[in-house]
C-alpha cells in the first residue's frame, strides 16, 4: 500500500513538474501573449487517458503556473478548476477505450494510422478543451474585464485550447503510440517492466 501511494504521488508530481516547466518555455516564447494563447503544456491534458495520476499531476501543475505567472485569484481557482474537470472527463473517457487504443502500434506512414490518432485525439482532447471554453471565457469577461466581445472571447481561448490540446496533444499521443517502450509503460501504468515492454514490441 504505501509503495503504491508513494508511486502514485511519483507520477503525479513529474507530470505536474513537466506541465510546469513546458509553460514555463511557452511564457518564454511568447505563446502565451498573443491574440490566440496557448499552453505547450495543454499536450499533457491527454494522459490521464491512460494515467490516472495525471489528473492530480495536470491540475497541480497549472495551479503552480498561475501563482508563479501571477495570475489573479480567478485564474488559479478557475483555471486549475477548467484543467482538473477536463483531466477528469479524459480519463473517463479513456476508461472506454484505453485497451484498444493501446492494442497495436501505430503507423503514423497510413491512412489507417493517422486517421486512428485523429479519433483518438479528438475524443482525449475534448473534454479540456469544453470546460476550458466554457469556463475561461466568462472569467476572463466578466471577472477580470477583457475588452473584447465575448464571442471574440471564446473563438480565441477555444482556437488556444484545439491548437494545444488538439495538435500538439495528438503529436505527442502519436509518438506514445508509435513507440513499443512508451506503449508498453502506458500499459503498465507507467511501471516499467522488460516482458511488458518486449511484448509490446513484438506487436
Amino acid at each position: 500500500m504505501k509503495r503504491n501511494s508513494a508511486l502514485f504521488i511519483t507520477k503525479a508530481a513529474v507530470i505536474a513538474a513537466l506541465y510546469f516547466a513546458l509553460s514555463m518555455l511557452s511564457n518564454a516564447v511568447g505563446l502565451c501573449s498573443g491574440v490566440i494563447q496557448c499552453r505547450i503544456s495543454e499536450a499533457l491534458t491527454i494522459l490521464p487517458a491512460f494515467l490516472v495520476e495525471a489528473i492530480p499531476g495536470l491540475a497541480i501543475g497549472c495551479l503552480l503556473t498561475n501563482i508563479i505567472t501571477s495570475a489573479t485569484i480567478w485564474d488559479i481557482i478557475f483555471g486549475t478548476g477548467a484543467t482538473l474537470i477536463g483531466a477528469i472527463g479524459t480519463y473517463l473517457i479513456g476508461r472506454l477505450v484505453r485497451e484498444r487504443a493501446l492494442s497495436s502500434s501505430v503507423n503514423m506512414k497510413s491512412g489507417r494510422g493517422i486517421l486512428r490518432i485523429v479519433v483518438l485525439t479528438a475524443m482525449f482532447a475534448l473534454p479540456p478543451i469544453v470546460s476550458n471554453a466554457i469556463i475561461i471565457p466568462p472569467v476572463l469577461k466578466f471577472a477580470l474585464g477583457v475588452p473584447d466581445a465575448f464571442w471574440f472571447i471564446f473563438v480565441t481561448v477555444t482556437a488556444g485550447e484545439v491548437i494545444a490540446c488538439g495538435i500538439f496533444g495528438g503529436i505527442l499521443l502519436a509518438a506514445l503510440l508509435g513507440n513499443p517502450y512508451t506503449r508498453g509503460l502506458l500499459r503498465n501504468g507507467g511501471e516499467v517492466k522488460a516482458e511488458v515492454v518486449t511484448a509490446e514490441a513484438q506487436r
